[in-house]
């Protein structure tokens, strides 16, 4: 009899250490909403493949052998930021949503930011560029996971003018992420003693650049920097073939270009194309183990780096969850940045006080089709960029959470 009182005690005590330990989970569903752009220019790259990525990266924490539960929901922010600030009042207010993740299309992103503050939730970016959001317009409710403008412009911009590329010519994409991505590679080229010859804005988004790239040809510069992304960034390489612009000795460098890209292009068009990622599927065993999972589910495609982002992000940020026993996106941001981060996919990092994202970062070149292997062996690492050097010093952002 005692032996069973004693048992109920302990199974008692255990119920009431769980409930406890949720008790501040709102409504007791953690909800994560994945904002990104569904069905335009930049779908490839995110779309329904960064649900995947949620969905997978909840199956693998396992919530319900921790007692939570997590609901992953969606919305197609189209590029716009009235319509993405829409989505996340009513995901906010109405729906009971605790995070925003992804959120590709800088001028979005910064919409969100701004909001998710006020509302004292959590926003986990990986698909926009800025690198504002970690320095001027900084937010203690935000963090920037995957790359940003300024990770771009010193890892592909430094690195081709220290090898000769040293007169530019950008086509920039007009809106909030063409402008940063021009600003941190224009600051990079001047930087290494490289001029820049020429500039124009581009629609966004836009589908003939040729009087562009006219220009570009015309300046006579060794590089032209591609300062757009997605559909943009294909139309303009494949357009930039058809010129016999590369064939003329002038190189395009692709200032944000992702894996969806360059299997878009093919590599007879896109071979020797160099860029900076910090995510590609055959970096190594993990990366691969886990890329066939994703392919698998999502009709044979492999991930973007946004994919791997997402996962990755998704994953911290619940263990962030369960470590704070909140879902309080303030001090689920503060815990995020408390704990080390470690994933299969960039393996471990750190957040920091700024909301930045500390990983190694790559330097690309695409593969000749007569390098390729099979289905998506398209990239050779050229350099790897330390984790400590691949993002804009803490000091520099002008970030107020930066003591």
């Amino acid at each position: 009899m005692k032996t069973t009182k004693k048992l109920l005690a302990t199974a008692a005590a255990a119920m009431l250490a769980a409930g406890a330990a949720h008790a501040q989970i709102s409504d007791g569903v953690i909800k994560i909403g994945v904002m990104n752009d569904m069905s335009g220019l930049y779908a490839d790259i995110g779309g329904p493949g960064s649900v995947l990525a949620a969905r997978m990266a909840v199956e693998d924490f396992a919530p319900e052998k921790k007692g939570m539960k997590v609901e992953v929901v969606s919305a197609d922010h189209q590029n716009k930021p009235d319509v993405g600030s829409t989505v996340a009042r009513t995901w906010y207010d109405v729906d009971k949503v605790d995070a925003i993740f992804d959120v590709p299309t800088s001028s979005v992103a910064l919409a969100i930011n701004q909001i998710t503050k006020e509302k004292g939730k959590a926003f986990i970016n990986t698909g926009a560029a800025t690198s504002d959001l970690t320095g001027k317009q900084c937010s203690p409710n935000t963090v920037h996971w995957l790359y940003d403008t300024w990770m771009l412009a010193n890892g592909t911009g430094g690195a081709i003018v220290k090898t000769g590329g040293d007169t530019w010519f950008f086509l920039t994409a007009d809106y909030a992420f063409g402008h940063a991505l021009e600003r941190d590679t224009e600051a990079v080229v001047l930087k290494n003693g490289g001029k820049v010859l020429g500039k124009v804005r581009t629609p966004f988004p836009g589908s003939d650049f040729s009087s562009f790239l006219l220009q570009a040809q015309a300046s006579k510069a060794k590089i032209i920097g591609l300062a757009n992304a997605g559909g943009d960034t294909i139309n303009s390489i494949k357009q930039a073939a058809e010129f016999g612009i590369t064939k003329g000795g002038q190189n395009l460098a692709g200032l944000l270009v992702f894996l969806p890209d360059v299997h878009g292009l093919g590599l007879a068009t896109a071979q020797g194309l160099i860029f900076t990622e910090t995510f590609y599927w055959d970096l190594n065993d993990q990366t691969r183990a886990w890329s066939k999972r994703f392919a698998e589910r999502n009709g044979g495609k492999y991930p973007s780096s946004d994919h791997a982002g997402v996962y990755a992000s998704v994953l911290h940020y619940l263990k962030a969850v369960e470590a704070g026993k909140t879902d309080d996106g303030t001090k689920v941001v503060a815990k995020m940045k408390e704990m080390p981060t470690d994933d299969p996919l960039f393996g471990k990092g750190t957040i920091r006080a700024d909301g930045r994202k500390i990983h190694p970062a790559y330097l690309f070149e695409v593969k000749k089709p007569s390098e390729s292997k099979g289905p998506y062996d398209y990239y050779k690492v050229r350099a790897t960029i330390p984790a400590e050097q691949a993002f804009r010093p803490l000091k520099d952002g002008e970030c107020s959470l930066v003591k």
